[in-house]
């Protein structure tokens, strides 16, 4: 059947980035951590990239996936919000790229549809579902909660023929 995978899906934000590790076998998921890493909200924007840098840097080192997997940044009314998730998510997809693994973004809808089944839900769904597709997760925060729907996510889309064909 083969080996099992190990996913690191990744929710960006400048307070806090949500990660969560599932390993994925066949239709098979295995919960393997989560956690949120938090940057100083009264630090230098560019000690708080900094400090998303190293903490998901540390994630990566100790945990070792093998794929990742971050949301999609949304665009919302403040412009300025937008631009500094925008540098956030930067961050999320250089560490895994760096560590030399492949980076698959996914639309917020995407995530919802494939863990509650429909493209828009709350998040008490989306966190129900997360328990439920993965009965031994704990998760510290939202954050964290919504990068597990990301891995789970990336598990359901990386047979796809798209995504083989990237790998390849």
């Amino acid at each position: 059947m083969g080996e099992a995978i190990r996913i690191i899906g990744i929710d960006p934000g400048l307070r806090r980035t949500g990660w969560g590790v599932v390993e994925s076998l066949g239709n098979s998921l295995r919960f393997v951590a989560a956690g949120t890493v938090r940057s100083d909200d009264k630090a230098a924007l560019a000690t708080r990239l900094c400090q998303l840098h190293d903490g998901l840097a540390d994630v990566l080192h100790q945990l070792m996936p093998q794929e990742a997997a971050v949301e999609q940044t949304f665009v919302n009314k403040d412009a300025s919000a937008t631009l500094k998730l925008g540098q956030a998510r930067g961050i999320a997809m250089l560490v895994p790229a760096r560590a030399g693994l492949l980076v698959a973004e996914y639309a917020p809808n995407a995530v919802k549809k494939a863990v509650i089944g429909v493209g828009h839900g709350d998040k008490k769904q989306i966190h129900m579902m997360v328990k439920v597709l993965l009965p031994k997760a704990a998760f510290d925060t939202d954050d964290a909660a919504d990068a597990l729907a990301i891995a789970i996510c990336h598990a359901h889309h990386r047979q796809s023929i798209a995504y083989r064909m990237a790998v390849a």
